[in-house]
């Protein structure tokens, strides 16, 4: 595959085609009739049953039908029913290719959306944009499906190859669409398109940058030297000195070629003009976009560090750069996040708990937009890098985002249903090893510190030992991620004003969301029903695991008895967090100056009390 080019400021124009030229027109194998149909009927039950999870849509029994047949009405008086199992938190599971509108079969979502605008509560901005995340969403799933590997074959992959096979989010219905990407650029960056590249760098002047790093990083030539070839960094002060500029007044960064031609070229232009901002030749190492779009693992050199990088994207639902302030601190966060597992012997020695830290970072100020806090936040979210540290396991060891346990392959097979078998283990006892792999540093982490992660599918990565059975948990994305109790704790005390600034506070009795939400919700709501069917391990007895070991846990700590009952995670009912109602309903497309929250829409019993 060709490298990128190099960035440049002002590239030669092409001459303009001739009146005869007409380069032909092209459209992806994988878009045809049986792919989308099989694509659009998975998305129209999702799209229904989390709708109606999140009480968008209400359905009700279907007169005179099977028990679990459901009815909807839709805006002309017509009716959609499907067959659907109702499971934990409420929860709802329609079955794919059940659907049918007025007895006759219906896969298309899109026919839903305008048959159902009105029931919907849709404003015509919103459904129109909807309709677009919708589409590049399914032309996502058919590529994937296109490609789609047996689970056999996936259990043998590595980390980084696994990811450019995940399906995405969940919970949100329209996970892949990317807002800003053409369909040459899906193919170019998604991961689903597992295309590894050489990264382009710049340099911009500290007149406008700022380097931090945790210990052992404090100084940006520490960080190059670990993450740059002598000679290429090398070549890059050369290149720097030869326009004129001293090469220590400025640092360097890796940059997105997309974010640099779509963004920064235009909106850093008086700065690129002035030698500010200094474009680069891309370095040696290729490396793979993962789920998040923006962050890269170096496929070249695994001991190199994971590099996240700002993305003026629309996806899921903020736009994926980096926040200025929250760059900034990222280094800080992770000291403080690591020192306290370093000082706690239970979750350095027993539970082994890896913290992936956010190691070092570069953040750029944008002359204008930094200056401005009224305006869209996509705007101060422009320019600049995150360096994570890579996971590194010692031999017999190999590790898998939670997010793959959902993984269904092309003939049915469920990821977690061929690991199992890998395991030699019963089901329910490997089920437990999971449980005791993830459940106890976050337990301890919010008991004992006040302070949790968001430990979706995403940001947890399971380790295995080599017989596929879990062991510990690895966890990462820090200064997105990590939230503190707004009650005053002792152990807060540690907490350095810089980390303390950057880092949201929730009231004790919605910091428990985030193991709700992100894990139990966001998780296990999935895994659940996966198990009961192709593991046999009913639902009840999964969720009686996952009680069991947090009796465990809190029976291994009788002196934090207060703090259970603080951040309680058996009350009768919690709060509904709902993620697809931010889009229909709350945040929808309109810009605005901060970064729009889940919404909460009544509550759901809890499987756990």
């Amino acid at each position: 595959m060709s490298a990128p080019p190099e960035l440049s400021p002002s590239p030669e124009l092409p001459a303009p085609p001739e009146l005869t030229a007409s380069p032909e027109l092209s459209a992806p194998p994988e878009l045809n009739a049986e792919a989308w149909s099989r694509a659009s009927a998975r998305i129209l039950a999702k799209a229904l049953s989390e709708f109606a999870y999140e009480e968008i849509v209400e359905p009700v029994p279907a007169p005179g039908a099977e028990p679990d047949r459901h009815a909807l009405r839709l805006d002309d008086g017509t009716t959609l029913t499907f067959r659907a199992r109702r499971g934990p938190y409420g929860s709802w599971h329609v079955t794919a290719g059940s659907v049918t509108h007025e007895g006759r079969p219906f896969t298309d979502p899109f026919d839903f959306l305008v048959r159902a605008r009105r029931l919907l509560r849709l404003d015509g901005a919103t459904l129109g944009h909807l309709i677009r995340e919708l589409s590049t969403t399914l032309a996502a799933d058919t590529r994937l499906d296109h490609t789609a590997l047996p689970a056999a074959r996936l259990a043998e992959l590595s980390y980084a190859e696994l990811e450019g096979h995940q399906t995405g989010h969940p919970w949100l219905v329209l996970n892949k669409g990317r807002i800003g990407f053409s369909a040459t650029d899906a193919a170019l960056w998604a991961p689903e398109a597992r295309r590894a590249t050489r990264l382009p760098w710049i340099a911009v002047s500290k007149r406008l940058a700022a380097y931090r790093g945790v210990a052992g990083l404090e100084s940006p030539d520490l960080l190059y030297a670990r993450e740059l070839d002598p000679a290429v960094h090398s070549s890059f002060r050369a290149a720097l000195a030869a326009r004129g500029h001293a090469p220590d007044d400025y640092l360097l960064l890796p940059v997105h070629p997309w974010q640099w031609d779509e963004v920064l070229l235009p909106l850093y232009a008086p700065a690129i003009a002035a030698g500010t901002v200094v474009p680069l030749p891309a370095d040696e190492d290729l490396r793979l976009p993962q789920q998040s779009v923006r962050t890269f693992l170096n496929t070249s050199r695994p001991d190199r560090h994971t590099v996240k990088l700002p993305l003026s994207v629309l996806n899921t639902l903020v736009w994926r750069g980096l926040p200025t302030e929250r760059t900034l601190a990222a280094p800080a966060v992770t000291a403080w996040v690591q020192g306290l597992r370093e000082a706690d012997p239970f979750l350095r020695d027993e539970c082994g708990v890896i913290l992936l830290g956010e190691v070092a970072s570069v953040t750029v100020e944008h002359p204008l937009y930094d200056r401005l806090p009224e305006v869209p936040y996509q705007y101060k979210e422009l320019l600049g890098a995150i360096w994570r540290e890579p996971l590194r396991l010692p031999p017999g060891e190999r590790a898998r985002t939670l997010a793959s346990l959902l993984h269904t392959d092309p003939d049915g097979r469920a990821f977690v249903a061929e690991l199992v078998e890998r395991s030699g283990l019963a089901p329910t006892a490997w089920l437990q090893r999971l449980f005791i792999a993830l459940l106890p540093p976050l337990l301890h982490f919010l008991y004992r510190y006040g302070t949790v992660f968001s430990p979706h599918g995403e940001n947890a990565i399971v380790v295995y030992d080599g017989d596929d059975v879990p062991v510990r948990l690895a966890i990462k994305d820090f200064v997105d991620d990590v939230n503190i109790s707004a009650q005053p704790l002792p152990e807060h005390a540690t907490l350095p004003d810089d980390v303390r600034d950057v880092l949201l506070t929730e009231e004790p009795g919605f910091l428990i969301q985030f193991i709700h939400s992100g894990l139990f919700v966001g998780v296990f709501r999935y895994l659940a029903p996966l198990c009961e069917e192709q593991l046999g391990v009913p639902e009840k007895d999964f969720w009686g695991l996952v009680r069991a070991e947090i009796l465990r846990h809190q029976a291994r700590f009788p002196e934090l008895k207060e703090r259970f009952e603080l951040f309680d995670l058996l009350t009768l009912r919690i709060a509904r967090l709902c993620l697809n109602r931010n889009r229909l309903h709350l945040d929808g497309y309109r810009d605005r100056p901060e970064r729009p929250h889940a919404a909460v829409h009544g509550t759901v019993p809890n499987p756990l009390a």
